[in-house]
């Protein structure tokens, strides 16, 4: 499916485009390709790119590879976290800048793209060309980021009340989980929007507008004040992730202390019976009258007795 947004008096009016007609509508100034057909990838690249990203070559990690420049235009490759039910995932886009258009490109929707198409609606003014539309998204993905960096505070905060509670263990372990997970999201997604936003500073530094400067510098002063944050989160929940582990684990040195404990109870008593259950022939007191009840009493005597020593020493 291709997105036109084309310019009007009004602002931005998206329409669904047809590639029957073979050619683009007049002022168009960005292009939303989202999950390509066969014939919209083929229509793409015979009409306006030359190399439309595969989907394998969204995930490339190299700065090579998100951020270069060719006969198509200017290339960036943008990630964007995205909530995924429980489950924080990074997406990325592909942008090309060519000339006065944007193409986009990716095989999954995500947040910030449906919030701009919904301040486009409201607010005529909020882009007025290719490289507005860029930026603007990058502005509110670190505004999404920071949300995202606040719920995190909220949520650990809320965590730390049950790190020592024993039954609720295994649900804190398991959002510190999903906390790492995004928290990691957000760390890569703010050295990534940095990264492309120097990018664009480095390639159209002199053609940006004044307020296009003056937006990317702000933006750019955001991600520097968020990135802390993001590595105080990490200390946060690994010192979380420390304390339940420490406290899982001295639970269940007390059990084996218990256990242990039992044993050597049982010890003095388990020898007596021994002794008394070998059946030799010269064994005295096994004719003795008194001899069952004088070894009952002996070896209940001495698992008290190992008791009381257990309890002074302050062992139990």
């Amino acid at each position: 499916m291709i997105t036109a947004y084309v310019m009007r008096e009004g602002g931005l009016d998206a329409m669904q485009l047809k590639i029957e007609d073979n050619s683009l509508p007049q002022d168009a100034i960005w292009l939303d390709a989202y999950r390509l057909s066969d014939e919209e990838r083929e229509w793409l690249t015979d009409v306006i790119l030359k190399d439309v990203p595969e989907e394998e070559e969204l995930d490339d990690i190299e700065a090579s590879s998100r951020f270069f420049l060719d006969s198509d235009g200017i290339h960036i490759l943008s990630l964007f976290p995205q909530r995924v039910g429980n489950e924080t995932i990074g997406v990325n886009v592909s942008f090309t800048l060519k000339g006065k258009l944007l193409i986009s490109y990716r095989d999954d929707d995500i947040g910030v793209l449906r919030l701009l198409r919904h301040y486009l609606k409201h607010d005529s003014n909020l882009v007025s060309s290719a490289l507005d539309v860029i930026l603007e998204l990058q502005d509110l993905k670190i505004e999404y980021l920071s949300d995202l960096i606040e719920d995190g505070y909220e949520t650990l905060q809320e965590n730390s009340k049950h790190v020592l509670k024993e039954d609720q263990t295994e649900e804190m372990l398991r959002e510190l989980l999903f906390q790492e997970s995004t928290n990691g999201q957000i760390h890569l997604a703010l050295h990534d929007t940095r990264r492309s936003l120097r990018f664009i500073l480095k390639v159209l530094g002199p053609k940006l507008s004044e307020k296009q400067h003056q937006n990317v510098m702000e933006v750019l002063a955001d991600i520097e004040s968020l990135l802390p944050h993001t590595q105080f989160l990490f200390d946060k929940i690994d010192f979380q992730l420390e304390a339940a582990t420490g406290f899982t684990n001295l639970q269940q040195n007390r059990v084996i202390k218990m256990f242990s404990v039992v044993a050597v109870l049982f010890m003095p008593p388990t020898l007596l019976a021994s002794v008394y259950g070998m059946n030799f022939a010269n064994m005295p007191e096994l004719s003795w009258k008194f001899g069952y009840p004088l070894a009952i009493i002996m070896m209940i005597g001495s698992a008290v007795l190992t008791y009381l020593i257990f309890k002074k020493k302050k062992w139990m």
